[in-house]
């Protein structure tokens, strides 16, 4: 057992998420500070001695315009918690930034999300805790532990309770998510099928062309994040035009940025489930929130205690 304390740390990105850990762990939030100067410089004032602790700051990688400016100031709170001399500072990023820009898969393309594992680590940040990367080799471009947690386990337990298994069938929305859907599809023993999808340009999908049979069927669509939610309205049209009964699409990360609000209001799906990693402000009807607030303050718990996490990939905390 450990002999110093926990301290949660909230960023501007998520303080509702925050909130739900800090109950979750009966851990109050500690007084912090953020704001920015009329120039868009980010000030972090930290109301409280933290010396010595164990400390988790959560943010999330979030907002059309505000990423930006919701990474830099979660670097500069892990630079505070640094020079205030405390033991162990953990960044819990539900959603990672920058997490499509994994590979070199043009000429002169950066990889950001190398960039930013080094950003985070320059600053202090010992430990790493996100959901579901949306390249799993992304935990390789850090030298410091990283966890990367699951939606799967709390997804399973949406669609044991809040849905009719009796005539579904999973779907993957592109070539790259079959994995993920056939993990699933193998746990609640059901049918899958997936979608090929060509793109011209980026969140631009050009022609899809679906391998499978969804006639009279209930398409539970899934995939780890929706954006502009232009694949996901596409798709949804492509199952419908091969007789599918209704489409639910499923997406751990709810990003919804750009046309996505005016797409999803148009579309045929009956409805969108995400978790709330990301804060979202959609305010329709078809949008529905999967808690995950458990398994992040769960993972806080063991890791601090340092017993294992590995629990949590296959196991959603009640």
């Amino acid at each position: 057992m450990s002999s110093n304390s926990i301290k949660l740390i909230s960023g501007n990105s998520h303080p509702e998420l925050a909130e739900l850990i800090s109950k979750r762990l009966s851990i109050p939030l500690s007084k912090v500070g953020v704001y920015q100067y009329s120039n868009k410089e980010t000030s972090v004032t930290i109301g409280e001695s933290i010396r010595d602790e164990d400390v988790y700051i959560i943010q999330t990688g979030t907002g059309e315009d505000e990423v930006n400016d919701f990474l830099m100031e979660l670097l500069i709170l892990i630079h505070a918690c640094k020079t205030a001399s405390v033991r162990r500072i953990t960044a819990v990023i539900p959603n990672f930034p920058y997490a499509r820009q994994d590979k070199k898969d043009k000429s002169r393309a950066p990889i950001t999300a190398k960039l930013i594992a080094n950003l985070l680590q320059t600053a202090g940040c010992d430990h790493v805790i996100t959901m579901d990367l949306h390249a799993s080799q992304i935990q390789g471009f850090f030298h410091i532990p990283v966890d990367n947690l699951y939606a799967e386990p709390s997804v399973l337990n949406y669609i044991k309770t809040k849905t009719d298994l009796s005539n579904a069938i999973l779907v993957s929305p592109d070539a790259g998510g079959a994995k993920r859907v056939a993990s699933l599809a193998d746990k609640l023993d059901l049918n899958f099928a997936l979608i090929h999808k060509e793109r011209q340009k980026a969140n631009e999908v050009s022609r899809m062309v679906l391998v499978g049979d969804v006639k009279g069927k209930a398409c539970l669509l899934i995939d780890d994040m929706a954006d502009t939610c232009g694949t996901l309205v596409k798709a949804c049209d492509t199952l419908l035009d091969h007789g599918a009964k209704e489409v639910v699409a499923i997406v751990t990360h709810g990003i919804f940025s750009g046309s996505a609000r005016e797409k999803l209001s148009n579309s045929r799906l009956s409805k969108i489930v995400c978790t709330n990693t990301l804060p979202i402000d959609l305010d329709l009807d078809i949008v529905e929130q999967v808690d995950i607030s458990p398994t992040l303050a769960e993972s806080i718990r063991r890791l601090h205690n340092g017993e294992s996490v590995s629990y949590l990939f296959t196991h959603a905390p009640i």
